[in-house]
């Protein structure tokens, strides 16, 4: 048993998070049609196909490499506001990374941490917006927390996919401040928001994936 991922592992995550967002596709455009363009479930499944075609069943060398790779495919093969935002999570771990093979808990929570802070920057969310950052943000900084306090790398990542998970979940009362849900004002509410359930379904499949992988 090691406290490290490879590049395998990550890719394995990614492979599980396209398998995810493909089988919960209709569920996202549902969620979308509600408050948004009615979209998200078609371009994260399409998107997350385009990347696993990239990958081609060969995971790069370095995790920099892997990780860019993907956030370019997104930002090239995504339309509406989720291919942007997501390929930049994706370009700024690889970034914050760099050029190693393998991520110890520390080294991930780092590149998670910029993932988030790249869509931050991208789309100026705050808490309360009810975007991806609702469910993202709680879940990086659970799993900063439990890393701090000791937790193994399994540990940490389903305390932060609980996270993501209860920050998706309040996103349903709150009224839209940030793009196309933001129109519909107080109509808005009682909606989750697509976004912040596809970053919930990032993180479950990241900790699945750990668990088996270390």
């Amino acid at each position: 048993m090691t406290d490290t991922i490879d590049t395998g592992t990550l890719t394995a995550w990614i492979t599980r998070f396209r398998d995810a967002v493909t089988e919960k596709r209709e569920w996202l455009t549902e969620l979308d049609s509600a408050i948004g363009d009615a979209d998200h479930g078609a371009n994260m499944a399409r998107g997350m196909a385009a990347v696993a075609d990239k990958l081609g069943g060969v995971a790069p060398g370095t995790v920099d490499e892997l990780l860019k790779g993907v956030g370019m495919t997104l930002v090239s093969s995504v339309g509406g506001a989720s291919g942007p935002l997501y390929g930049t999570f994706f370009l700024r771990m690889g970034m914050t990374a760099g050029t190693v093979t393998e991520l110890d808990a520390t080294a991930l929570a780092a590149a998670l941490r910029a993932g988030l802070d790249g869509i931050v920057a991208r789309g100026k969310a705050e808490a309360g917006d009810k975007t991806m950052f609702d469910a993202m943000a709680p879940a990086v900084d659970a799993l900063d927390a439990a890393i701090a306090g000791g937790a193994s790398m399994a540990d940490a990542a389903r305390t932060a996919a609980e996270a993501a998970s209860a920050g998706r979940d309040a996103t349903l009362p709150l009224v839209a401040r940030k793009g196309r849900a933001s129109y519909l004002g107080e109509r808005s509410t009682g909606h989750l928001d697509p976004g912040a359930a596809s970053t919930a379904i990032l993180f479950e499949t990241l900790a699945t994936t750990i668990a088996e992988r270390t």
